[in-house]
């Protein structure tokens, strides 16, 4: 397995700068205020809506994952959130992926919309096509959620460069272990950290992580304001799942690999969908541009019945929405309205023992 140095600085990023008799894991600081006689000065906490020991903790971490200056926020959609209405105007235009994850299409068209911001759709495959003219904002989810389609990030991020525009990459499926958009051109990187960052199901939390300095105030100044801000709890809890995101991922990813090469041509299976596998119609550019192919897939079945029958039928599949978690976890996307075939079912692959999921797997499949 190829070692990532990013995950030894990461445990020993507090360590640089501790004092004797200091603790190595960060302490949870619970504090609305902070005693501050005379005026504010730059870099003391002032108060809990904009500053708190514990964020900045955590938000180095972040930073030393995803190699930039990071901003905390108390869930993925107010990452997303802040990204979109940092940048925005009345009168530009927004593009998103038209089959990505949901949420972000309602908030354009329910609140954007109604501000003044024209927004556009198109599918995750052909992305790239029509140019990027004129837009301000182009939102990039690669792999799509939950078709797990890829966009060439290099490519298309210098294409909205070149045309003036910003360029947004959720990395959330892929974490800093998997991908680095950053790295390959992207303007602001968001993340669901609710999902395979703290990875234990029992927390919401997201981040944003950019190079532009004023892209980075304006998010700030955004999270401050509108007072999202994650709560120092869950930010504790986050950090201390990070410790563990290496070994998390690796796991999820090596058993996924083996899980999609005993489905590939599966009797019950109409579809398979990973992107590392050779099938796949962007397997060489997942190869490029992906430290790893994943822990997500996409299983069709023949009906809504076969699906849901082999979800209730897998002792190791938890049935849940959302995903990353050290749970194997399974759901029909239809049912919550996505373009996927009724029998569509997207798994997430967890910390099981390999070789016990898989059987699992396999024994639901044959019912």
């Amino acid at each position: 397995m190829t070692e990532d140095p990013d995950a030894a600085r990461l445990l020993h990023l507090r360590g640089a700068v501790l004092a004797k008799g200091d603790p190595l894991a960060p302490p949870l600081t619970l504090a609305s205020m902070f005693h501050l006689p005379g005026d504010p000065e730059p870099g003391v906490p002032g108060y809990g809506r904009g500053d708190n020991p514990t964020w900045e903790a955590l938000e180095a971490a972040l930073a030393a994952l995803d190699g930039a200056p990071a901003l905390a926020f108390p869930s993925g959609m107010a990452a997303i959130s802040a990204a979109l209405f940092a940048t925005l105007r009345a009168g530009d235009r927004l593009l998103l992926p038209s089959d990505g994850y949901y949420t972000p299409r309602v908030l354009a068209a329910r609140f954007l919309k109604a501000l003044g911001v024209r927004v556009e759709t198109r599918p995750t495959a052909r992305f790239a096509v029509g140019g990027f003219d004129g837009f301000r904002c182009v939102l990039i989810e690669t792999p799509s959620n939950p078709g797990l389609d890829l966009v060439d990030i290099a490519t298309v991020t210098g294409a909205v460069r070149a045309a003036g525009g910003i360029s947004v990459v959720d990395n959330t499926a892929m974490t800093a272990f998997g991908q680095r958009p950053l790295d390959l051109g992207a303007d602001i990187l968001v993340a669901s950290d609710t999902k395979a960052a703290s990875g234990h199901s029992d927390l919401l939390l997201g981040h944003v992580a950019t190079r532009d300095d004023a892209l980075l105030a304006a998010m700030r100044e955004w999270r401050t304001l509108s007072g999202s801000i994650p709560g120092p709890f869950e930010a504790w809890l986050l950090h201390r799942s990070l410790m563990t995101l290496e070994l998390r991922f690796a796991r999820m990813c090596d058993s996924a690999e083996a899980l999609a090469a005993r489905l590939v041509g599966h009797p019950k299976l109409e579809a398979l969908s990973y992107p590392g596998l050779a099938s796949h119609p962007h397997h060489s550019l997942a190869r490029r541009q992906m430290a790893r192919p994943g822990f997500l897939m996409g299983l069709t079945l023949a009906s809504a019945q076969a699906a849901e029958e082999f979800i209730a039928a897998c002792p190791l599949i938890a049935p849940a929405t959302s995903f990353g978690g050290v749970h194997s976890t399974a759901e029909r996307r239809a049912r919550w309205g996505d373009a996927v075939p009724p029998g569509f079912v997207r798994l997430s692959v967890g910390t099981e023992p390999t070789g016990a999921l898989i059987a699992a797997v396999l024994a639901a499949l044959e019912g």
